[in-house]
């Protein structure tokens, strides 16, 4: 029976071998799983960085030509409202030159042949005058005589 024990033993231990072995075996089996699993993921998340990176340059690369886009659009737009301001002023300028041009037209019409009016102006201004009036008489040359009778 003592003999019996030994196998029962030995039997006990063969299994715990084989099933250390087994064990073992199975580690071993799921390390060299895990190994290129592991860097299979490693790969993946490096390209996830690198395309996030790339993705946040290219945003980055966006929001300045969007940027730039809207800097041009503000720049034409207020050219445009230059422009549209300077012919409206340029347009006014010439509806007042009319207006002037129409004034000294009726002017001169109503002073044509109005000799009395005249001279009723002239009449009126002499009171309004100074001491060291000058007055400009046209000649044939059309130069101004400078000293006429200096008192």
């Amino acid at each position: 029976m003592a003999n019996g024990n030994y196998i029962s033993i030995g039997r006990d231990f063969a299994e715990k071998h084989d099933m250390v072995n087994v064990m073992n075996t199975k580690n071993i089996f799921l390390i060299i799983l895990a190994i290129p699993l592991l860097i299979g993921v490693l790969i993946l998340c490096g390209f996830f960085i690198i395309d996030t990176l790339c993705g946040q340059q290219k945003c980055k690369e966006s929001k300045n030509l969007a940027r730039a886009e809207g800097n041009r659009k503000i720049v034409i737009q207020e050219a445009l409202a230059k422009k549209e301001a300077a012919n409206y002023l340029s347009d006014a300028e010439i509806l007042r030159a009319k207006g002037v041009a129409e004034a000294n037209k009726i002017i001169g019409e109503s002073l044509k042949n109005n000799e009395s009016y005249l001279r009723y102006l002239w009449i009126n201004n002499l009171d309004h005058s100074t001491e060291k009036q000058v007055i400009y008489v046209p000649t044939e040359t059309n130069l101004p005589i400078l000293e006429a009778g200096k008192r």
